[in-house]
């Protein structure tokens, strides 16, 4: 029941991520608010990344960030990086689809070369926290990046302003 209630969820989010991402012009990926912000295109990648973890989170008790190595590809188009989106959804679907209800209680963390650096919890609490929500600060940020770049925003949770 745990592992199919977080499949609907992740099945539905999955849509809103990609209405966003595929709202993206090449013209917005070299923007960014501040100095200290990323690029819409380094965002936008990150979003896409955040899938990749999926698959480490779910068979593995321990994700350690000091050999995790990605490849975001060229990010200077937005269709690279709803390609890579839609190779990592595969990865992260069928990953969540092998768990159990079982596993979702096992005890995850995160460490840099063996020091922790997320605290150890049970995975379900690591899904909904560090996959799901981490994701949704995301995308709420890159509606922010498309209105400030004078783009238009999808509806993910119903109509925008944009839609009239």
């Amino acid at each position: 029941m745990i592992v199919q209630s977080l499949l609907g969820e992740f099945k539905h989010e999955v849509e809103n991520t990609r209405k966003l991402l595929n709202a993206i012009p090449d013209s917005a990926l070299t923007w960014k608010p501040s100095e200290k912000n990323w690029t819409t295109g380094q965002l936008a990648s990150h979003i896409a990344e955040t899938y990749n973890w999926y698959p480490s989170t779910i068979k593995e008790l321990v994700f350690d960030m000091s050999t995790y190595q990605y490849d975001k590809g060229d990010i200077s188009k937005a269709a690279n990086i709803v390609a890579k989106f839609e190779e990592n959804v595969k990865k992260a679907q069928a990953a969540l689809e092998s768990a159990t209800d079982e596993s979702m209680m096992d005890i995850w963390k995160m460490e840099m070369g063996g020091k922790e650096i997320f605290p150890a919890m049970p995975r379900i609490q690591v899904i909904r926290g560090f996959l799901m929500n981490h994701l949704y600060h995301h995308r709420g940020e890159m509606v922010v990046y498309l209105r400030a770049t004078g783009n238009k925003v999808p509806g993910l949770y119903g109509p925008t302003a944009d839609d009239n």
